[in-house]
């Protein structure tokens, strides 16, 4: 019997803490990577070099948190044989998976300063996984908008002035389209964040 299951996404996010752990396992990530393609136990166990029903155990705790789903089942023999699919090709455990001590970057705001840039970012992750979460199941379009580039400054007097700069530009815009009193608008969060390079080839200024 085969299940209609959606097709599969790019990422999810990962916000319940016994998902996040689940995912972390070694055995269920590695089978979360195979996964991206259907099969079924008998066959992934081949693959890991694991008994059939260890592989079970490992696919029924990732079903019960949703990473994984069910295809089809068919029958083998005397067996009903289950073919599981990841939920997504990629996943993203998210700060709300770290409720007690999860980042909060009204603690110390400083714009020059990297842990404060991590903060921020990990909500940036928690705050659309929420979105896309609320999205999904509320079968409604979610407005996003990102931009994604790499710059390489000649020194560092030029990549403070190219900050400064951006600073002004961005605020100059915020202060055009804000508009506080519109009975019909919808708050947005923007976040611009500037960073080295983490290709050591191409990273060469300090």
């Amino acid at each position: 019997m085969s299940v209609e299951a959606p097709a599969i996404l790019d990422v999810i996010a990962i916000e319940d803490a016994d998902a996040a752990i689940a995912s972390l396992d070694p055995i269920r990530s590695r089978l979360l990577a195979e996964l991206v393609e259907p099969n079924s136990a008998s066959t992934l166990g081949v693959i890991l070099g694991l008994p059939r029903q260890k592989v079970n155990y490992h696919l029924r705790t990732l079903e019960d948190r949703g990473l994984i789903e069910l295809v089809e089942e068919r029958k083998k023999g005397n067996m009903l044989e289950r073919v599981m699919r990841a939920t997504a090709a990629s996943y993203v455990i998210t700060p709300a998976a770290l409720a007690a001590v999860r980042p909060d970057p009204s603690r110390s705001p400083d714009r020059l300063s990297a842990r404060w840039l991590l903060t921020l970012a990990a909500r940036l992750v928690q705050d659309v996984g929420e979105l896309i979460t609320g999205a999904t199941r509320a079968s409604k379009p979610l407005a996003t908008f990102a931009l994604d580039g790499e710059i390489r400054f000649a020194s560092a007097s030029d990549r403070a002035a190219f900050a400064e700069e951006l600073s002004s530009a961005t605020m100059a815009l915020v202060s055009r389209y804000h508009d506080e009193s519109a009975p019909r608008g919808r708050d947005y969060r923007l976040v611009v964040a500037l960073h080295p390079s983490t290709d050591p080839h191409r990273t060469t200024e300090g």
